[in-house]
């Protein structure tokens, strides 16, 4: 006599838990070496920047998530996510690359000072690149300087070329120094109308985040301070350097930048730059309505 074995039926979602649990697993390698485990989480929410929609944003995620394996690095998911955006829509590709679109302001740092200058200068401040200021002690050459409403800002800028690096406490400590010789010969002891600010495009260390916050000097990095850093006013005001673009070369970017167009809206003002580049008029188009994009989706100002 055969005995009937009771089998229970096996949902779907069994079959596909372990394999999404594994994924949740995943360390990758950063730029800096250092490995961390991979969020899900901050791919979202680094592709809903983008401006692409939701199923779009689940559809590159689930791509993404499916090509992953142990030790990937973040440029490589970074080089899938933004190809994938790219064939969506290349204006969403030209937000997602944003930072580092601001490493390729490189690798002198002067573009990148004069990036700074713009988006204080949209943000409603006279602004000098490269003045010579003199101290109580010493004369100083200041990145940028920034006047508003008898308010002044003296600014240094920390470029960094290479990807992981970050600015260390000496940076701000050397940048005071300076800053408070200037205040010592122009302030006559009021200071309440003086910044100073170092502004870089990576990070701050902690020591470095602490004792600008002691020593009363603003810093601003891609991500600090926390929803006002560099990320977040490029965004708000539409003030994208010309280096997100995804349908100029790298020739005509330098070109572009060697001529101090260093914003897609300012190209927008002096569309001309593409004729002396050679540009044909249905590329020319695509450029121009690409940027259009890119400056006319927040219009809000600071």
């Amino acid at each position: 006599m055969l005995l009937k074995i009771s089998r229970k039926r096996t949902p779907k979602s069994f079959f596909l838990k372990p394999y999404i649990v594994s994924k949740t697993h995943i360390e990758i390698k950063k730029s800096s070496g250092e490995k961390v485990a991979f969020s899900l989480d901050k791919l979202r929410a680094s592709l809903r920047r983008s401006g692409a929609n939701e199923k779009d944003v689940q559809s590159i995620l689930n791509i993404v998530r499916d090509e992953l394996y142990q030790g990937i690095s973040t440029r490589e998911i970074y080089n899938r996510a933004y190809a994938l955006l790219k064939k969506k829509k290349s204006v969403f590709a030209s937000k997602y690359k944003l930072k580092k679109a601001i490493y390729e302001l490189g690798p002198t740092g002067f573009p990148f000072e004069r990036f700074v200058g713009q988006v204080l200068r949209h943000s409603g401040y006279n602004v000098e690149v490269g003045a010579m200021i003199s101290g109580m002690c010493v004369s100083h050459e200041v990145d940028v300087v920034a006047t508003k409403d008898k308010k002044t800002i003296y600014i240094e800028c920390k470029f960094h070329s290479e990807e992981g690096r970050n600015c260390d406490v000496k940076v701000p400590l050397y940048i005071n120094s300076r800053y408070r010789d200037i205040v010592d010969k122009h302030a006559q002891g009021d200071q309440t109308h003086t910044e100073g600010w170092v502004v870089t495009n990576t990070r701050f260390s902690a020591d470095a985040v602490a004792y600008g916050i002691c020593a009363g000097l603003k810093l601003l990095s891609w991500d600090y301070p926390k929803g006002n850093g560099l990320k977040d006013r490029i965004d708000r005001l539409g003030l994208y350097p010309i280096t997100v673009s995804t349908l100029l070369t790298m020739r005509e970017k330098n070109f572009l930048l060697g001529r101090d167009i260093v914003l897609c809206k300012q190209l927008l003002d002096d569309k001309f730059y593409l004729d002396h580049l050679g540009v044909s008029e249905n590329r020319k188009t695509r450029i121009l309505n690409e940027i259009a994009l890119l400056c006319n989706d927040n219009n809000t100002t600071t």
